[in-house]
């Protein structure tokens, strides 16, 4: 990814710890490179390079953990619960980075995805629709938005009791 968003991303606290630990082993390849000799290890070099640049940009600007309000609008760091209004069925996921796979018990869609840029904003009982690559429309309702906290202590409190 070339250049820089400085646009805040919203984390959660195992996705930034993994981005940094990422971001370190690249610069310590980097460090340790005497330079390419070879065509190869010049694409992979600035390949290195691109990453270690989106990666700095995005760990810079991460909102870690910091849950956005409870106001059951969809936006990143909220848990969704959409139905898809063709077939009934229901499902759970965060909204957030591609790399914030940091609950294993949920799927991770990015706002920028067509089903989260079709739901960004959206309140609690709202119907929206997107299309998808085939060309066909999906559409779905909005049936909860929670922020990633509070899921995360619901999961705990059930896996407790």
């Amino acid at each position: 990814m070339a250049g820089s968003s400085s646009a805040q991303t919203w984390l959660t606290p195992e996705a930034h710890e993994r981005l940094r630990a990422e971001l370190a082993g690249l610069l310590r390849a980097e460090a340790a490179d005497s330079g390419p000799e070879d065509p190869d290890r010049y694409v992979e070099a600035r390949h290195r390079r691109a990453r270690i640049r989106h990666l700095r940009d995005l760990v810079h600007h991460a909102v870690v953990g910091e849950d956005p309000p409870d106001d059951g609008i969809a936006e990143p760091g909220m848990v969704l619960t959409v139905r898809y209004d063709d077939d009934g069925t229901t499902e759970t996921f965060l909204l957030g980075l591609g790399d914030d796979a940091g609950s294993a018990d949920l799927e991770v869609y990015s706002p920028h995805s067509p089903l989260g840029l079709a739901l960004g904003g959206a309140r609690r009982g709202e119907r929206r629709s997107y299309r998808v690559p085939s060309g066909g429309t999906v559409r779905v309702t909005l049936l909860d938005a929670a922020p990633y906290g509070r899921h995360r202590e619901r999961a705990a409190e059930f896996a407790e009791g």
